[in-house]
């Protein structure tokens, strides 16, 4: 896995800390999900598990759509940022929609 280099953090040594933790992850797009994270590679590509997806909603005043996912897998080109410990946009209402 990552390494530290004169006591930073690198990006896959955070990810890796995050394994079996709560995380909220905003892709390309108008998606983000809030799961546990079972795992990843080098490519960031991750497994969750007890998912929600939101969906944000353009028309209609922009709010989101939730739906509950027992366990997906997520290509890791699509990811824009992770968050971990998140709870997602529903709970964070000042966050803007990705």
């Amino acid at each position: 896995m990552a390494k530290q280099l004169g006591g930073q953090l690198l990006p896959l040594e955070l990810i890796d800390r995050c394994v079996g933790s709560k995380i909220w992850i905003i892709l390309k797009g108008d998606k983000e999900f809030v799961g546990t994270l079972r795992g990843f590679d080098d490519y960031v590509n991750m497994v969750l598990e007890d998912v929600t997806e939101f969906e944000l909603e353009v028309e209609g005043g922009g709010g989101y759509t939730t739906t509950q996912l027992e366990q997906i897998l997520l290509n890791g080109n699509n990811v824009c940022m992770l968050v971990p410990g998140g709870e997602g946009p529903i709970a964070n209402p000042a966050a803007p929609p990705a």
